[in-house]
């Protein structure tokens, strides 16, 4: 079974998609490479994915079915949280639907993933003990998620209490953990997304300090640096999808964490900003044949809120095991729909140590 799968992985690194027959048993049992090119490949680097790894773009198929075979393969390396992207009705819009369509002539391929999402975790968190003087342990939590905090969660049991395996609901504490955003006033607010709320820096100050945390990383902003810090750093979010569209003209960012929970965030070729002994990386998007040189300035439409942060971290430990798909929703299909797509695509960087942490968002949507 192994071979079968470097098989797979090695097929979909060069951008060739499965077969219908190896995607349905790659479900039952259960542009990328420039970001592996830029981290390292699997499992000399442990990944935590923090969601929306399909709509928006040309390979949304290749990325997610290379994400699942590395998570079958190196089960203890690879962690892939959920996306408010990662559901039935938000891929039928949004063009992954259409794509597998596309590319498979029906709709089989769809159906087993999107079964699929709704095994995948919702949060993860990243802890070990770090040494700030000699006389004091202090422990180093990281929460990782890919929205953001929700009125209805004050601790991370009411988080693992959660019953996930469904379809992610329009309200409720798990649509706001995929959906909510850190916004400049306090409180909460009505999110303009329709879906979960948005926080200020009180509720994540709180949040943080009620449950031991150091910091909330989470994803589904864009960003043009590739990262944001917000609220007096008690949240960063982390965008790792560089051009976003292929038209934003953004850049992309990874966090690196070693085993001691130390961050660092870096563009292109310098270290941006460091704290203890982790780093971040940012990069622009791969160079595409016969695309044009796209601005820098973004379309208002994206910019949602201000505080916007793109992260990758690496937690050896957190990992989930996919039980046998059981739910198949039969939703027919909406009207064709034009699909905007992304470009994953990174530039080459250091390679980070084995143990290294890295934490990345394959792909950030509204």
């Amino acid at each position: 079974m192994e071979n079968e799968i470097d098989g797979w992985i090695s097929q979909l690194s060069q951008c060739k998609q499965l077969t219908e027959a190896d995607v349905k048993k790659l479900c039952d049992k259960h542009d990328l490479s420039e970001l592996f090119r830029i981290g390292g490949n699997s499992p000399d680097t442990n990944y935590l994915f923090m969601g929306d790894y399909v709509d928006r773009g040309y390979y949304s198929v290749e990325t997610v079915t290379l994400l699942v075979a590395l998570k079958l393969r190196y089960r203890e390396r690879v962690t892939i949280l959920r996306g408010n992207h990662e559901s039935r009705q938000i891929t039928q819009v949004y063009g992954f639907y259409d794509e597998c369509l596309r590319k498979y002539g029906n709709a089989n391929v769809w159906r087993y993933f999107t079964d699929l999402f709704d095994y995948l975790p919702l949060t993860a968190l990243i802890e070990n003990q770090v040494r700030l003087s000699p006389l004091a342990l202090r422990p180093a939590r990281i929460f990782c998620l890919h929205g953001g905090l929700s009125p209805s969660i004050d601790t991370l049991d009411h988080v693992r209490s959660i019953d996930r395996v469904q379809e992610v609901p329009h309200e409720g504490p798990m649509c706001d953990l995929l959906w909510s955003d850190p916004d400049d006033r306090c409180g909460w607010g009505i999110s303009p997304r329709g879906a979960g709320y948005t926080f200020g820096q009180d509720i994540s100050e709180a949040f943080n300090h009620n449950n031991g945390l150091t910091l909330v990383a989470r994803a589904h902003q864009l960003v043009m640096e590739g990262y944001n810090w917000g609220q007096d750093r008690n949240v960063v979010t982390i965008f790792s999808a560089p051009n976003y569209c292929y038209r934003c003209g953004n850049q992309a960012a990874i966090m690196e964490i070693d085993e001691k929970l130390s961050y660092s965030l870096r563009r292109a070729h310098r270290i941006i900003f460091t704290h203890r002994t982790s780093r971040s990386l940012q990069f622009d998007p791969a160079p595409r044949a016969g695309e044009p040189l796209v601005s820098r300035r973004v379309p208002d439409y994206f910019l949602v809120s201000t505080q916007r942060i793109m992260i990758i971290s690496v937690p050896a430990y957190c990992t989930y095991n996919v039980p046998p798909v059981a739910n198949s929703f039969n939703i027919p299909p909406p009207a064709p729909a034009p699909a905007l797509a992304i470009n994953i695509n990174i530039r080459h960087m250091r390679r980070p140590r084995d143990h290294d942490l890295a934490l990345a968002l394959a792909h950030s949507g509204v």
